[in-house]
């Protein structure tokens, strides 16, 4: 795999996890596109980011949007181009429903909304951004996932669909260009306290949370290249270490394991 540049492009850079994640890059030497539906909270994070010596273009877009995002992507990616391009991709962005309901009580268009948002995003962002990295033959890219997408859920539907959806897009980025150099990852950050969260009611009696710098840690692993052998396979901060998962890699990937797919028969009579 060819060298990446230390550049990196965070959607929902603006609060939250993606705010932690983009000055946790920062704060390793990473310049930073920050991209997201706020300009003063995007303004913010780079202003904290450029003091900790590293560039961070700002681009504002709603994802959903194909013009918007293609032209985030491109502003980001033109600021970043004497540095010699992109190499990390870090798709943040997303929602939740806005009312904790199962499927028949749920409103479609809200579920959809969600749906939209979760994938359309970045299945827009990362098309965006792919010429370039398969052009040098190298580049990463950290997809935020869920539990979710993969559990049953009493609620939530559209929200367990699309990340559901997301593992899928990380699965067959990595089928399909591995060996074009272009590594992709599934990191569910687990429970972090945030705005999203704080709107949950399923959360509003949890008192343990996954700590973002758990999450910020797993990204600079990933970011480095340190995971590599993982591309196209899940990770959860709080419960995965970028230690723990070097650990048992071999296993992992020897049984082709961390990844969203039905158990063969044979397999269950083993």
């Amino acid at each position: 795999m060819a060298d990446t540049p230390q550049t990196a492009l965070v959607t929902g850079a603006g609060r939250g996890i993606g705010r932690a994640i983009a000055l946790g890059l920062a704060s390793a030497g990473w310049s930073v596109g920050l991209v997201g539906r706020t300009r003063s909270r995007l303004d913010a994070v780079a202003e904290e980011c450029v003091a900790l010596g590293v560039d961070a273009p700002v681009a504002v877009a709603d994802l959903v949007d194909p013009d918007a995002a293609h032209a985030a992507v491109a502003e980001v990616l033109d600021a970043f181009a004497p540095r010699g391009g992109l190499g990390l991709l870090v798709n943040n962005a997303g929602v939740v429903e806005s009312a904790e309901l199962p499927f028949a009580q749920d409103d479609p268009a809200d579920m959809w909304r969600v749906i939209e948002a979760n994938v359309r995003g970045p299945l827009l962002v990362t098309h965006a951004v792919l010429p370039g990295m398969l052009a040098r033959g190298a580049g990463r890219v950290v997809n935020l996932n869920s539990g979710a997408g993969h559990r049953p859920m009493q609620a939530y539907t559209g929200y367990a669909i699309s990340k559901g959806a997301v593992a899928r897009l990380t699965r067959l980025l990595d089928a399909q260009y591995r060996d074009a150099g272009l590594r992709v990852f599934d990191l569910a950050p687990g429970v972090v306290r945030t705005d999203m969260t704080a709107s949950m009611p399923t959360h509003d009696d949890r008192t343990e949370w996954t700590p973002v710098e758990a999450v910020v840690e797993l990204v600079q692993a990933l970011g480095a290249g340190e995971l590599d052998v993982l591309s196209g396979r899940f990770m959860r901060a709080g419960a995965d270490t970028p230690a723990s998962l070097l650990a048992e890699a071999d296993r992992v990937v020897a049984a082709d394991a961390r990844v969203l797919r039905l158990a063969d028969l044979a397999e269950l009579r083993e």
